[in-house]
Order: C-alpha cells, then structure tokens, then sequence
C-alpha cells in the first residue's frame, strides 16, 4: 500500500476541523456531577466559573452557554444540519417548530436546519444518586445551495435500531462499527431526513463510531477518488497506519480510492469516520447560519429578526423535561414516540 494513503496528520482541539460537506464536529466529553431536584449542578458546583460563557475544563465539565443547567439555550440555525451523536448521557431538545425529545446512551438526533429553526441543548442532570458524564459529538452537515430552504426537519435515530457490525480478524480480535450514515459493505445505515446531502447514496456520505479491540487490525473499505476522508482517533493509545504509528488525538486526513487497514495498538481505541463527496459550493457562514453568500447571511440574519424562525414558545430559554429517565421525541406534527 502507498505511502500516499496519509495525506495529513494533525492533533485535535475541541473543534474538530473537517472538510466539505462537513463544516465541523465538536466533541463534548463532561463529567457531570450528581443533580439537584431542578437537574441543575449543586448552586455551590457553580462558583468560579464564567456562567453563561463557560468553555473552560474545571473540575472535568464545563457549563457551555447554560446559567443553570449546562448546554446551549435557544439560539438559531439556517443552511445545514446537525448530526448529534449522544455515546454517554442525555440531551433535552426543544425547538421553534414545536417539537422536543430527550435522547441519550447512544441516540443519535439528524436536524435538518433548512430555512430556519431555533432550538435548545440542553444537558439534563437526571440522575441525583450518582454522576452523570455526558460524552457526544455533533457534526455539522452542509446542504447544497438546492436546499438551503428546505423545511425544517427533525428525526431520531435510536440506539436499538442503529445497525452494530462485528468484525473479526484472522487473529480473533473484534473490531465494532456503529454506522450513523452510508454503508458498511451490504449494511445499510437508517435513513436521514429527507433533505440530507447523506440521503442519495451517491454522495457517499460515511460517518462511522469504529471501537479497536487491542491488537485488532480493521480494513477501511476503498470508496471514491473525490471523497474527502478523515478518521479521527479520539481515545486510545496508537494505532498504525501505512506502516506510520500514529497517537490518539489525532485527525488522520486518508485517501478515498483506497482500502486502508488500520492495526491498533495494545489498548482499545475508538474512531469516529467522517468521509463524503464535497457539495463543492462556496461557503459563507456566520455564527449559527451557513450560506453561499454573504447577502444571504445577512438576509439570515434579517429573516430572524423579523420571524424568529417560528417565535419562541417555551417558558424559558433553556427548558429541560420531567426528571423520568425515558428518552422520548416528540414531532412538530404531534407524533411521539417513547423508549425506556
């Protein structure tokens, strides 16, 4: 295999730097503490921190955006979608158009922003006996200039139906892929919401959470010459590549036209793939809004003002749901659906 398989190496920060058509991943890994009876942090848990604009890493969490609860409060999107994959604890989601849900322990929530909606991120601490770590990733999808208006869509992927391959190599080692979007040789990811650039299989849009026994060794399959691949190795200790040993917290930049096999190391290592034919648009983003132009931005910006994207009626800006634990979503269109 050539060399040329690893096109770039660099180390990850908290914004995870991607390629079109993703704009970016964040990932959230937080320590949260037991909860009060309002799923609040302990007021006393609180003290030191910048509250409202809390990104800093104390004592294992951080706050983000909340005052009281952590998480993001209402705030706006147009132009994208938001792929939130939730590995450990729960989010609270609530929008303009109505709907609201609470996932967790492995949900994953596809948002298809489109013409514009705001909602809330909020990150319930349900659990008053015990801690309540929260481990996600979102990834912002782009939408092609085609889309950029569609309606808004909201649609939850759940743990138990997301397909779990198993691989097993000559050496008996288990290697696991959780398949969020694409495929995985005959295994079909569910479906996106309607509008995705995931959803015509010929964008070959893959986004993969691959979990390495120790010494497993895997096979990337071979996908397109025009895709963008990158492999981002966020837990774990090495893995080798091409005959190059690469540390965890690295964003690995691949070839698309070729398979590649990837040996781990002799600790568990966990991946996440992000990989996809670029929208090859131009791209103007502002804040929460991702256009092609900046005359759309700033129309963005102006529609919001004057619509509020669907207004706001919830009774704060940062609403969480009842303390059950049942993971819940409720659509615009009255539909609920329930699990345990």
């Amino acid at each position: 295999m050539s060399k040329n398989s690893i096109l770039k190496i660099e180390k990850l920060d908290f914004m995870w730097e991607t390629e079109d058509p993703f704009l970016f991943c964040a990932h959230h890994k937080d320590n949260y503490p037991k909860g009060n009876n309002k799923l609040e942090p302990p007021s006393s848990e609180l003290l030191g921190r910048n509250i409202g604009n809390d990104f800093r890493l104390k004592d294992g969490w951080r706050m983000y955006h909340g005052k009281t609860i952590p998480g993001f409060p209402v705030h706006p999107h147009r132009g994208f979608e938001t792929v939130t994959i939730v590995l450990e604890g729960f989010v609270d989601h609530s929008d303009s158009h109505g709907a609201a849900g609470r996932y967790g322990s492995g949900d994953v929530q596809w948002m298809t922003a489109g013409a514009g909606i705001q909602h809330a991120e909020m990150f319930p601490l349900i659990y008053n006996d015990k801690d309540n770590p929260l481990h996600l990733f979102q990834i912002w999808l782009n939408l092609p200039k085609k889309d950029k208006f569609t309606d808004p869509h909201y649609k939850m992927l759940w743990a138990e139906d997301i397909p779990v391959i198993e691989e097993i190599d000559e050496n008996e080692k288990n290697t696991t892929i959780k398949l969020i979007s694409g495929r995985y040789n005959e295994i079909k990811a569910l479906e996106p919401t309607p509008a995705s650039w995931a959803k015509d299989e010929k964008n070959n849009v893959n986004i993969w959470i691959i979990k390495m026994e120790p010494d497993a060794k895997f096979e990337l399959p071979a996908s397109s010459s025009t895709i963008t691949r990158n492999l981002y190795y966020y837990d774990g200790e090495s893995i080798n590549i091409d005959m190059s040993a690469i540390n965890s917290s690295n964003r690995i930049k691949l070839s698309g036209d070729r398979a590649i096999v990837i040996t781990n190391g002799n600790k568990e290592s966990n991946l996440l793939l992000l990989e996809g034919e670029p929208i090859n648009e131009p791209v103007a983003a502002y804040g929460p809004f991702v256009m092609n132009t900046m005359e759309e931005i700033n129309q963005a910006s102006m529609d919001y003002r004057e619509t509020g994207f669907g207004g706001w009626s919830w009774k704060c800006e940062d609403p969480v749901h009842s303390h059950e634990k049942t993971r819940f979503a409720k659509y615009s269109d009255g539909t609920v659906e329930k699990r345990l």
